[in-house]
């Protein structure tokens, strides 16, 4: 069957109705991101946090030739600029330290002078909007912001520039926000306090307070996350097309056929004339025109400038930060990346492992910790009304690519990546406002693995080590004791379908190995039993598949650690379940996506139905 990329879902019908918004405004610059004479990357200033334990480097500009040198903590280290202004020095390993120093970078005729300086980690917050959601605007936001007094905790936001042409530095401005119709300040280092952390990532305060408080080290974070923005956003260009992969590949043919054909003077003289049928319109109808509804004369960039071309958000937001000692990054992502279907989960799947790879080696660390937040939830609930047709969804292939590269990477070795599942904070809107217990669960892997805290804290997601399909069943062993979450209902979240691709609610359970001197089942809590009396022969398995998911599985002993979304396997979205789409699947997506769509709201019917005559039937028996 021919399979044609799907788009599934619009992104106008997640947001609220349009509503008039103010003219754009501009960034107000307070620092430039390279200045004349003797400048000092905007990566250090006064209030800084620098990494502890790692030889660290200090850069910025100066005249060619001239000598700079630069005083910290009783150090000095010298060099001289080169040709292109550009001068840096490196200073051996420090250990943490509570006791603010003071730097000096002293020129030909120019000292600067930095203070309030800390050692300690530094980690940095990346992804999109969940990610650079604010300490002010979720759930329980105000009683973190009265007592977030922590001195040793320092913040910086980098500003959001997507650009093809990586970056050397940074501004530090006040950079308008057209969601919020504000300017938010941004590129300055500033000590955590009440009205600093009300901008400042919620996930990212809570990991950074967690692991500060248990460590006792002082922490910075710096924050690169951007809303809207996608995971080939976030890796360099040049790492994207050596990629030996069909989807990354057709990806970046797309994105320069934009780029190529886009025409400023063309799209210009679009502008101005939907203004002037606007204008007539108006006239028309008798309305005044508005004074600053001006007809446009301004020439746009494009595509070429788009904060989601391939390597856009890394060139503009992460190439400023190369060469920085850094402890290591979180990253909480995926949303914008739902919107390719089939195609684009498995171009993520190629690309989240390289952007991974790229991140650590702008750090100069191939094995820094970095830990990964899965998507989070949007959209209508999971139940068991609309189980089958809420599957239908990029969501779950997303965190299913998510979970892999994690999976893949701890199985080739490596120590330092971490996992966290988000699904089960849900809430209908695509921005779910309970960020603090993700920032919990990542800082639990963070503390757990870097500071010692292994035999106190659990981190790990559960990990099924064997599936066995047996007498209409299928069961799942784990790696440890399982179990729904214990409010007083079952195991829920999974799914078995049989080879017509039909997926129906499992029925979930502990396996049955024997009965106890009382005669009450004995029960193995490393194995889970699934069944459906609608699947007489499954062969594939899937848990907590929808965008909002049922899903309630966590290790035993009051763990709050979601196994994570996962499926036994390889049907691409548009192939299950079968017998809907024909040869012509793939020529039109909206219509073979609405073909499904209806199948499963179908299926869903049904087996409502059928359950129902079978409860009538139970009752009349009785």
């Amino acid at each position: 069957m021919k399979l044609g990329k799907v788009t599934l879902c619009v992104l106008a019908a997640l947001v609220a109705p349009a509503i008039a918004q103010p003219m754009p405004k501009e960034d107000v610059v307070e620092v430039p991101a390279i200045g004349d004479g003797l400048f000092l990357h905007n990566l250090f200033q006064s209030n800084m946090v620098l990494q502890r334990d790692k030889p660290f480097s200090i850069w910025g500009w100066a005249a060619p030739g001239e000598k700079v040198t630069v005083t910290l903590a009783g150090q000095s280290q010298e060099s001289a600029a080169a040709d292109d202004r550009s001068w840096k020095v490196t200073f051996p390993a420090m250990p943490a330290s509570a006791d603010p120093v003071k730097m000096s970078v002293k020129g030909a005729s120019k000292t600067l002078e930095l203070e309030n300086i800390l050692f300690g980690d530094v980690w940095v917050l990346g992804g999109q909007s969940n990610m650079e959601f604010e300490v002010g605007k979720v759930q329980n936001g105000n009683l973190e912001m009265v007592s977030a007094h922590y001195p040793q905790i320092r913040i910086l936001t980098i500003p959001a520039v997507g650009t093809p042409e990586k970056q050397k530095g940074f501004e530090r401005l006040h950079q308008w926000s057209s969601w919020s119709s504000r300017h938010f300040r941004k590129g300055d280092w500033d000590v955590c306090s009440p009205e600093i952390v009300k901008e400042l990532s919620a996930i990212g305060y809570v990991f950074a307070r967690r692991v500060h408080m248990a460590s006792q080290i002082p922490i910075g974070v710096i924050d690169v996350s951007r809303g809207g923005t996608t995971v080939e956003a976030w890796t360099p260009d040049p790492v994207l097309r050596k990629m030996d992969s069909e989807p990354v590949k057709t990806m970046l043919a797309e994105w320069d056929e934009k780029v190529a054909a886009f025409d400023p003077q063309e799209d210009l003289a679009s502008r101005v004339a939907k203004h002037q049928q606007w204008v007539e319109k108006m006239k028309s109808e008798g309305k005044e025109i508005p004074a600053n509804r001006t007809e446009p004369t301004d020439l746009k960039p494009g595509p070429a400038m788009d904060h989601n071309r391939p390597g856009s958000c890394y060139a503009g937001m992460i190439g400023p930060l190369e060469g920085l000692a850094a402890k290591g990054a979180i990253f909480h992502q995926g949303f914008n990346n739902c919107f390719s279907g089939t195609e684009g989960a498995r171009m993520y799947r190629d690309v989240f492992p390289e952007m991974i790879k790229a991140w650590r080696a702008a750090f100069g660390d191939p094995e820094m910790p970095f830990g990964i937040l899965s998507l989070c939830t949007a959209g209508d609930k999971q139940d068991l009304t609309n189980f089958s047709e809420l599957m239908l969804d990029a969501g779950p292939f997303i965190r299913e690519a998510q979970h892999q590269t994690y999976a893949e990477m701890v199985e080739a070795g490596d120590e330092n990546i971490g996992f966290t599942s988000t699904y089960d904070l849900r809430r209908r809107w695509y921005h779910p406002q309970l960020k603090f217990p993700a920032g919990e669960r990542i800082a639990r892997w963070a503390l757990a693995t870097e500071y010692g805290f292994d035999r106190e804290l659990r981190w790990k997601p559960p990990v099924i080590e064997e599936m066995k399909v047996e007498d209409g069943r299928i069961v799942l062993n784990f790696d440890q004791s399982v179990g729904g979450v214990d409010d007083g209902g079952g195991i829920e979240g999974f799914a078995i379908a049989g080879e017509d691709r039909r997926f129906h609610p499992a029925t979930a359970d502990s396996l049955v190995i024997g009965k106890d001197d009382r005669g009450r089942d004995r029960k193995d809590n490393k194995a889970i039993v699934l069944t459906s009396p609608l699947v007489s022969k499954p062969v594939h398995f899937r848990y907590a598949w929808a965008r909002n998911p049922m899903g309630n599985v966590q290790p035993t002993g009051n763990t709050d650690i979601p196994l994570p979304t996962q499926r036994s396997d390889d049907w691409a979205m548009e192939e299950a379940p079968l017998g809907v789409l024909d040869e012509k699947a793939g020529e039109n997506p909206r219509a073979d996506r609405g073909k499904l769509q209806k199948a499963l709201r179908e299926q869903d019917l049904q087996r409502q139905i059928r359950n129902a005559e079978a409860l009538i039937e139970e009752n009349s028996e009785n």
